[in-house]
């Protein structure tokens, strides 16, 4: 979609979107360092699906629901929620640049990048939110690390395999050409 203004249509479904992420993040199974949620879907289809500009307002609009909700506003909110909004410009952006016609090859790779990237900051933003509010101990960052890698990774597997048959299909329902 590369128009230089979005339709109602466009709009409503980066609104649907924005609160399907709030919504999953709120379903996640929640440790204190790990974190199994479905929560980066509806912004995998943003960015790759409406470009750059609605991959970045869901992947922060969606965030920011989940945590005003959930946590309220703190020192480290910003941080939480800078992930996200990274993932839905990058999504975004890669689909721009390839005139938003990517290969199944393509959408894998992407999500297995761009969960890896989201797990690298998310891990950053446990270790600041650890110092700042004194829960921190090396098995919170290192100990976890490990199954945080493997959640990302099989998370990445999974949406870059049912990514390219989902994207065509809401394609043709919402993308107005």
């Amino acid at each position: 979609m590369e128009n230089s203004r979005f339709s109602t249509r466009q709009l409503t479904m980066c609104a649907l979107l924005a609160a399907m992420v709030a919504v999953l993040a709120a379903l996640a199974v929640t440790t204190n360092a790990v974190k199994v949620t479905f929560e980066s879907f509806p912004i995998y289809i943003a960015g790759f699906l409406l470009g750059p500009e609605c991959g970045l307002a869901v992947g922060t609009l969606g965030t920011f629901i989940y945590q005003m909700l959930m946590y309220g506003f703190s020192a480290t909110t910003a941080l939480w929620i800078l992930p996200y909004s990274i993932l839905g410009l990058v999504c975004g952006l890669y689909a721009r640049k390839h005139n938003y016609d990517l290969s199944a090859k393509q959408y894998f790779v992407m999500t297995m990048l761009c969960e890896f990237m989201v797990t690298i900051l998310n891990t950053g933003t446990i270790y600041i939110d650890s110092h700042i509010y004194g829960y921190y101990t090396p098995a919170l960052i290192i100990g976890a690390l490990g199954l945080r890698l493997l959640i990302c990774f099989t998370k990445g597997a999974v949406f870059g395999s049912i990514m390219p048959k989902l994207i065509s299909t809401v394609r043709r329902a919402v993308v107005q050409n």
